[in-house]
Parts: structure tokens; C-alpha cells; sequence
């Protein structure tokens, strides 16, 4: 009996034959607020069974192959084809509907089609992370996997999906949210690294400082976020009534400015700690050497320990922008906007394609700052000594 060399492959493959036999494919309803048909794959045009079959066959072989470079390319490509395939599935039965159905109709992706598209990226993401140890590869390797969905986003291939007819009837909206959360991510982070970078600096200058300071932090950080806004709006209702000239500057109970006090107190102990720690870890004869050749302390300071620790600084804000992009869509609670509002707004009226409208969006920025973040760090990592 032929030996199986990749188990993770052999696992992922039996659970996207499940997800695609079992599981509903596309969900076809008659409107938005109706829950509409599940179809699973077999209900589907032959030619959907086959790009997904084909595929499938040839990962179920290649689970025999040995985890060498040539196996695991052929595992990233027919991964990535069969990434995509489901994609073309996706867009071609909803123009299909579209052409057959009502105007008011919507086809939307199934659990099972979701589930596919997942497994095919963690296939891909194992595939690639056994091909190369280096970070800047794995990120191109792994960003190259979007060219041709994005490419057939941008066409409009999938503009019969309900989740796009939301966007297209909802596309003011939807910018507005945009342009809050950014918004709201870029005030955190701004105030965030004035308070937080110099208290880092501090602490690591006067360690006796640091238990204080960290304990303190610590505190913050374990209280609810949904209950630290709330703790937010009575003193800042109360200042702008005392201080009119408080509320002329938009400062209130609600709104931006609890949201923006909440996000920045929250961001304060992992940018505090990765300074601590990225200061910490510069290796002492560096120091000693630079002491030698004369540097003064400040020299020191901004020439040697500054650059060395630039990495884990960066590893910390990649850590802060990921979850202030999350906690953002709470603030929407307290009247902040953002991605948020368009959430919750889904929830009360029971429509999912309103709530993916600004949960997929909020995943996409997360991801695509992390991915940002991991290129600087691997290039400013490849030229440290």
C-alpha cells in the first residue's frame, strides 16, 4: 500500500469532499430578506463538478508524493486553480440566475462554498510555508494567489451576487463607513505612538518604572471594550456641558471622540511593551562597541538601539492596527460609524449579505495590513547583520 507523505493534505482534501458533497453550495433566494434555496454542488451545471473534481483527484494523488520542492508547487498550483474554479462556479451560476430569475432575485455562496475557499487557501498556505522558510517569499507567494480573483472582481464578473447588488445599491454608504474606519484607525494610531513610544523609552530607561506602568495597562486592557465605551460617555457628556466650547469641537457622550479615547487606551500596552522589548533585545556588545568608538548616549540610542529594535516595534503596531480595526466595528455602538454601523444594521434586520457587506471589508483591511507589515519587517530584518 503506497505510502501517504503529506497528512495535512490528505486531512484538507477529505474535508472538501465533505464540504462539497454535503454542504449547501449557493444559497438562491427570491429577495434579500427571504433565506432562500440551498443547492449543493451535485444540483449544479456538470461543468461545476468537474472543475472541482479534477482538481481534487490530483491533491488526493499528490498526497503520496514525498514533501519535496516539485510535489509541493504542483500542491500551491492545482490549490490555486481550484481556488479560482470555485470562484468561476460562484459568479457563472449567479449570472445564470440572474438571466433566468427576477431582477430582485439573489445567489449568494453557500457554507460549503465558503468552507472550499477556505480550505483551498490553507492548502496553498501549508504548501508555501513547507516550500520556503523565507517571510518576504511566503507573503509574495501568498499574495500572488489574489491577482486573478481581484482581476475578476474589478471586471465585474461576480456583479450578480447578492453581495455586490448590496454593495451597488448601498455604495455611498459603504464609502462613508470606509473613510470612518480609516479614519478612526489612523486617530488611534497617531496619539497612540505620541503617548505610547516615549512611555516605552521611559520605562526601559527606568526599569523601577516599569511594574507601575504595566500594571496599569494591564488593567485597562482586561476591561470589556463595549463597557469601556460606555464608562466614556457620562464624563464626556459631563465636560461638554460644563465646557460648551467642548461640544463646538465635536467632543460628546457619543461619537468619535469616546471611541478615539478607547482605541488609543487599548493600544497603549502592546506599543509600550514592543518598545520595551525591542530595546531590550539589542545585543549589549553592540552598545559596547559603539561606546567605544565614542558615540554619546543619545548617538547611541538613535544610530544603534533604535534601528535594531525597529523590528519588534513594528511587530507590536502590526498588532495594534489588527485590533483596532476590530474593536472599531464595536464603537459603532456608541455612534462612532465605521464598518460598524452597516454590521449591526444586517443584524437587527436579519439580512446576511448587509452584515458580510462590512465584515468582509474589515477582514480585507486586517489582512492586508498584516501583510504590509510583514514585508517591512522581512526587509528590514534582511538588512540587519
Amino acid at each position: 500500500m503506497p505510502k501517504i507523505h503529506n497528512r495535512v493534505l490528505l486531512l484538507l482534501v477529505l474535508l472538501l469532499v465533505a464540504a462539497g458533497g454535503v454542504l449547501p453550495f449557493i444559497n438562491h433566494a427570491a429577495n434579500r430578506l427571504v433565506s432562500g434555496e440551498p443547492l449543493v454542488l451535485s444540483q449544479l451545471p456538470d461543468h461545476a463538478l468537474l472543475l472541482l473534481a479534477l482538481p481534487t483527484v490530483i491533491l488526493a494523488g499528490l498526497t503520496f508524493a514525498p514533501t519535496r520542492r516539485i510535489p509541493l508547487f504542483l500542491t500551491l498550483l492545482v490549490g490555486e486553480a481550484m481556488f479560482i474554479a470555485a470562484l468561476v462556479i460562484m459568479g457563472k451560476t449567479a449570472a445564470w440566475f440572474a438571466q433566468e430569475g427576477s431582477s430582485v432575485a439573489r445567489t449568494s455562496p453557500g457554507s460549503g462554498l465558503w468552507l472550499v475557499l477556505a480550505l483551498c487557501l490553507l492548502m496553498c498556505a501549508d504548501a508555501i510555508n513547507r516550500l520556503t522558510p523565507k517571510a518576504l517569499w511566503r507573503l509574495l507567494l501568498n499574495l500572488q494567489i489574489w491577482i486573478v480573483p481581484v482581476v475578476l472582481l474589478l471586471g465585474g464578473f461576480f456583479s450578480d451576487l447578492s453581495l455586490l447588488k448590496e454593495y451597488a445599491n448601498r455604495q455611498e454608504v459603504f464609502d462613508d463607513a470606509l473613510s470612518r474606519h480609516l479614519a478612526l484607525l489612523l486617530g488611534t494610531l497617531v496619539p497612540a505612538l505620541l503617548i505610547g513610544v516615549p512611555l516605552g523609552v521611559l520605562c526601559y530607561q527606568r526599569p523601577g518604572l516599569q511594574s507601575s506602568v504595566f500594571s496599569v495597562l494591564n488593567v485597562i486592557q482586561t476591561v470589556p471594550s463595549v463597557a469601556l465605551f460606555g464608562l466614556l460617555i457620562a464624563p464626556l457628556a459631563g465636560l461638554a456641558k460644563v465646557f460648551p466650547w467642548l461640544g463646538a469641537i465635536g467632543v460628546s457622550g457619543i461619537g468619535v471622540t469616546p471611541a478615539l479615547i478607547a482605541l488609543v487606551l487599548y493600544a497603549l500596552l502592546p506599543l509600550v511593551r514592543g518598545v520595551v522589548a525591542g530595546l531590550q533585545q539589542v545585543p549589549r556588545n553592540i552598545i559596547e562597541s559603539a561606546e567605544g568608538m565614542g558615540m554619546s548616549r543619545r548617538q547611541i540610542f538613535w544610530r544603534a538601539e533604535v534601528p535594531l529594535a525597529m523590528p519588534v516595534l513594528l511587530r507590536s503596531l502590526r498588532v495594534v492596527c489588527v485590533q483596532t480595526i476590530g474593536m472599531a466595528v464595536i464603537a459603532a455602538l456608541i455612534g462612532a460609524g465605521g464598518f460598524g454601523a452597516i454590521i449591526f444594521q444586517g443584524l437587527l434586520s436579519s439580512a446576511l449579505d448587509l452584515v458580510l457587506l462590512g465584515v468582509i471589508p474589515v477582514i480585507a483591511l486586517a489582512v492586508m495590513l498584516d501583510a504590509l507589515f510583514k514585508l517591512l519587517i522581512s526587509l528590514l530584518e534582511a538588512k540587519q547583520p
